[in-house]
């Protein structure tokens, strides 16, 4: 007797999936003499590569985005695999990063063992997962409403306590010198980062309503938002503390909070949990998804593409990305592995590209179909592979 197939569900709306893609992306440090500047430039470098994740995503959208992709355009069974695996290592170092800096806020309210914090809150964000994708999303966005709010709190305080009038806006717009603009482009390679975090959310397809027109529209409206917040963020702390003091700063967001509010940064300790938090619950759905899709591409064991018939998750998939979280928070080094995933994850979003191009030439986008021009992905190509050469030389030098 054949086994009856359980899909998953798709419980996630366009405002749920906006939320999501916002928990992943807010949560970067602000520093630099032009950052305003940073952000702008870095969000155009990465508008072309967003674009082509919309199109693959409204063209595939199902789970293991990337690694669907590769499978579509490549027809390489080893290289999708690979590209699962290394997206899947991401999230779960990206993850296992953040929860090492959890102790250290929860420590402004309890002392307690980064054992016993890191093991509570994953078991508990597991449970969350398994209950289904609609409760671990909701939770995700009340998380990222609080992490919004207190992005929000900083903007308002900045403009409420600063007088506008006295501002020198000429001091924020840089000369036109390569000095400048050299300072700038380095900014906008470190704000970069701040916008990893879209290309999560094409994982998470298969269970979002509508996903060929959602998606796309998701995509853009999260890196447009996330922009937009970044960048009053930094206008506020470049009139509050002198830049040159704002960029030799370890904690450029607590830093400015002191000085707006004259008080201990403990709002934003309780905040930095909840998106510690919410990191660590996105990137659970995350891996799990990549995990679920490859198996059922019948990449890897079969166990990872069951569905419970009750919450309609997949429940070994997501234990197993918890675990593997967990062991990589507690017992394993991880600067240097998350230094090389930074690196894989541009030569990712270059293949990326060229996968699109390869398919769009194949074959003509379905009706509804979102469909970007050529030159799209081919700028995202040499904008990723120009990323990829700046890394590659500061590790040698590093050397």
């Amino acid at each position: 007797m054949l086994e009856k197939k359980i899909d998953l569900k798709r419980d996630i709306t366009l405002t749920l999936l906006v939320f999501y893609g916002l928990g992943n992306i807010l949560g970067a440090g602000i520093s630099g003499m032009y950052i305003i500047f940073s952000f702008l430039l870095a969000c155009i470098i990465i508008f072309f590569t967003a674009l082509t994740y919309a199109e693959l995503s409204s063209r595939f959208p199902f789970s293991a985005g990337e690694a669907l992709y590769a499978k579509e355009a490549f027809n390489s069974k080893s290289l999708s695999i690979a590209i699962g695996l290394i997206i899947s290592l991401t999230g779960i170092l990206s993850s296992a990063t953040i929860l090492h800096g959890f102790n250290g806020y929860i420590s402004h309210f309890i002392e307690l063992s980064p054992y016993v914090t890191s093991t509570v809150v994953i078991i508990v964000l597991c449970i969350v997962c398994i209950l289904g994708i609609g409760h671990s999303v909701k939770v995700a966005s009340v998380f990222t409403l609080i992490e919004v709010f207190g992005l929000l709190y900083i903007i308002f305080i900045g403009f409420d306590k600063i007088p506008m009038d006295t501002v020198e806006i000429a001091t924020l717009i840089p000369p036109f010198e390569i000095s400048a603009w050299y300072m700038i482009s380095l900014g906008a390679f470190l704000a970069f980062y701040a916008f990893i975090g879209f290309e999560d959310m094409v994982n998470v397809a298969e269970e979002v309503e509508n996903p060929t027109k959602n998606m796309p529209k998701a995509i853009i409206i999260v890196l447009f938002v996330s922009t937009f917040l970044y960048i009053l963020v930094a206008f506020v702390s470049v009139i509050a503390i002198e830049p040159r003091m704002l960029a030799k700063s370890t904690s450029p967001l607590a830093d400015v909070y002191v000085k707006l509010a004259n008080e201990d940064p403990v709002l934003l300790s309780f905040i930095g949990m909840f998106a510690v938090i919410n990191g660590a619950l996105i990137q659970i759905i995350m891996v799990s998804r990549v995990f679920y899709g490859m198996s059922m591409n019948k990449w890897i064991p079969n166990i990872f593409s069951k569905v419970n018939e009750t919450t309609r998750t997949p429940v070994s998939a997501t234990i197993f990305a918890s675990v593997s979280i967990l062991i990589f928070t507690l017992w394993l080094p991880i600067l240097t592995l998350a230094n090389l995933t930074s690196f894989l994850i541009f030569i990712i979003f270059t293949l990326m590209n060229v996968a699109l191009i390869k398919i769009k030439m194949q074959r003509q986008a379905p009706e509804r179909i979102i469909s970007y021009p050529l030159y799209i992905p081919i700028i995202g190509i040499l904008i990723n592979v120009s990323m990829i050469s700046i890394q590659f030389i500061s590790l040698l030098t590093n050397i």
